[in-house]
């Protein structure tokens, strides 16, 4: 089986010709083979006005395919009184009972250790949801922002311990490696991975730190440096999720990167048949309990 814990459907910014809909996610999931999918929504977020699709969009879209595609839900934690004493609890509650299993795509232009994303985490963390972020520390873009050797999302993870924080975007994946160019930390790295980067030891370190491969960004940080890259794989292969953040409808003969390295894996028994397993679905049905 084959689980992407990373799908999008949605209106394309002002290009509302190129929106991809429900119909066209299950067509690319036939294609790619893919079983199941967790849609995301972003509307919630001022900063992801590039993709228009909220919650009450991605709980409608779901039900027409409820054995092929799962609903996650969305909070910006700015939301009600933009404070970190808000109480999220009602909305929660209506999410879970509709059938919402985590909760992304997270990307505020805020600190990670924001009070105001403390407070949320840790309430999503209550009802049992996983939050998939996006870390992306440019000024002017969607996504968490957080210093060299992310010590602001050690923070949340210090802080919100019953809350799985799962990475995702350039400044994560980018931190894979000890040493990070500037210019480069918020995009994809290319050449070795220097021994030592803040995600395996966070990956190592909490048991509420996990991360989805989806993107070009998960894609690069494990394929950069492959022999360190299969080592990573083997090693965090209890919280690692296959995902592919796929924002735009089927084009003949494309397929995401992510998937072609599923497949390559298993065919030249570069991991275990066990680790792929996990990596491939394992993982999100032991996380949401689907």
């Amino acid at each position: 089986m084959l689980i992407d814990v990373h799908a999008h459907i949605g209106r394309l910014g002002t290009e509302r010709s190129e929106a991809l809909d429900v119909n066209d996610l299950v067509n690319k999931m036939d294609i790619w083979g893919i079983d199941k999918s967790c849609v995301h929504c972003l509307s919630e977020h001022p900063e992801a006005h590039y993709l228009e699709s909220d919650t009450e969009d991605i709980i409608a879209a779901c039900s027409k395919y409820p054995d092929r595609l799962i609903p996650f839900c969305l909070i910006d934690p700015r939301f009600g009184l933009n404070s970190p004493d808000m109480d999220f609890s009602y909305r929660l509650e209506e999410y879970v009972a509709r059938g919402c299993k985590g909760m992304g795509e997270m990307l505020p232009k805020m600190y990670f250790d924001d009070p105001r994303c403390l407070n949320l985490f840790r309430q999503v963390g209550e009802f049992g949801l996983p939050i998939i972020f996006d870390m992306n520390d440019s000024v002017n873009h969607y996504g968490l922002r957080d210093d060299y050797g992310l010590p602001r999302l050690e923070k949340a993870l210090q802080e919100c311990p019953d809350t799985v924080l799962v990475g995702h975007g350039p400044t994560f994946w980018a931190e894979i490696s000890k040493e990070v160019p500037e210019d480069q930390r918020a995009g994809y790295p290319k050449g070795p991975v220097v021994a030592g980067g803040a995600v395996p030891r966070l990956m190592e370190k909490y048991d509420n730190m996990w991360a989805d491969l989806s993107a070009g960004s998960g894609y690069n940080g494990i394929t950069r440096d492959e022999k360190f890259g299969l080592e990573f794989l083997d090693q965090f292969q209890d919280k690692l999720m296959f995902g592919t953040d796929s924002c735009a409808r089927y084009a003949k003969g494309a397929e995401a990167e992510i998937v072609g390295l599923m497949k390559r894996l298993r065919e030249e028994k570069l991991l275990s048949e066990e680790a792929c397993d996990k990596i491939a679905s394992g993982n999100a049905i032991r996380l949401m309990d689907l």
